[in-house]
C-alpha cells in the first residue's frame, strides 16, 4: 500500500488529531509515533534499519495509508520523493505554544530520560531528538527553528500538492484537499497537553507511578506497547465514540 497522505509537522502540532481525523475519512490506518511504541517488535526494529541509513519505506509503512507525527515527519522529504503521488499536510500552531507544549510533555526531561533508558534510545536520538541538542530546552532556538522548518517546507512544496493546516480549522479544508466528503461529527480533539500528562505520567506509555512518592516504574517494552494500544482505542472513542480499530 503507498502512502496516500504524509504529515510534515512535528509532534505538538494535532498530529493525534489529525491521525484519527485521516483514519475516519478512509485514509487509515495512519502512522503516529504511537504506531511504534503499540507495536515495538514489528515497528522498532525497521526505524533501527531507517536512522541506521538503510530505510525501506514499503516495508514501514506496510497497511498504512498515511503518515503523521514523528518520526515520519523527520523524513518527510525522503517520503515525498518516494511517494510522489502523496499528498502532503503541514499541521501548524503558534509558535510559543508548541514550544511550551513540546517542553512539558514530549521532550520533558521525564519523558526524554526515560525513554533513553529503553530500546528506544538510538532511534529516538536520531529521528527525534537529533536536531535540538541541548538547546531543546532554549525557547528563541526552539520556536526559530519550528518557523524556519516551516517556511522552508511551505517553499519547498508544491501548493496544489500541500495543505498548511492547524487544527482549530476543522474539517473543511481537510475535506476540500483530499477531495472527500465533511462528516457529521465533530473534528477530532485529543490528546491534549493535560491529557498526555495525565495518561503517563510525565513519562513514556506504561510509565507506573514510584512506590512511596519515589520516581517512576520504569516501564518495558512490553508494558509500553500495552498502554499504547489502549491509548489509542482511548483516544479513538474519545473522538468519534468507538474504540473499534481503524
Amino acid at each position: 500500500m503507498a502512502l496516500k497522505v504524509i504529515g510534515a509537522g512535528l509532534g505538538r502540532t494535532g498530529t493525534l488529531s489529525l491521525k484519527l481525523a485521516l483514519e475516519h475519512l478512509g485514509f487509515g490506518p495512519c502512522h503516529h509515533m504511537a504506531e511504534v511504541f503499540a507495536n515495538m517488535p514489528d515497528q522498532l526494529p525497521k526505524w533501527q534499519a531507517v536512522v541506521e541509513g538503510r530505510p525501506d519505506w514499503d516495508s514501514v509503512f506496510d497497511g498504512f495509508a498515511s503518515c503523521v507525527d514523528y518520526p515520519a515527519c523527520s523524513y518527510w522529504e525522503q517520503l515525498a520523493e518516494r511517494y510522489p503521488e502523496a499528498k502532503i499536510i503541514l499541521s501548524l500552531r503558534e509558535p510559543d505554544k508548541w514550544f511550551e507544549s513540546v517542553s512539558s510533555t514530549i521532550f520533558s526531561q521525564p519523558m526524554t530520560g526515560m525513554i533513553l533508558k529503553t530500546p528506544l534510545k538510538l532511534f529516538f536520538e536520531t529521528a527525534v531528538l537529533k536536531d535540538f541538542g541541548e538547546r531543546i530546552g532554549d525557547r528563541a532556538f526552539m520556536t526559530d527553528y519550528f518557523q524556519s522548518r516551516n517556511e522552508a517546507i511551505i517553499a519547498a512544496v508544491p501548493p496544489e500538492r500541500l495543505l498548511v493546516f492547524e487544527a482549530k480549522m476543522g474539517w473543511e479544508p481537510l475535506c476540500a484537499f483530499l477531495g472527500v466528503a465533511v462528516p457529521d461529527v465533530p473534528y477530532p480533539r485529543v490528546n491534549s497537553r493535560e491529557e498526555m500528562l495525565g495518561a503517563h505520567g510525565g513519562g513514556p506509555p506504561g510509565t507506573q507511578p514510584g512506590a512511596a512518592g519515589g520516581p517512576p516504574q520504569m516501564p518495558t517494552p512490553e508494558m509500553i506497547a500495552a498502554s499504547a494500544r489502549e491509548r489509542l482505542n482511548a483516544m479513538r472513542e474519545t473522538a468519534f465514540g468507538t474504540a473499534a480499530t481503524a
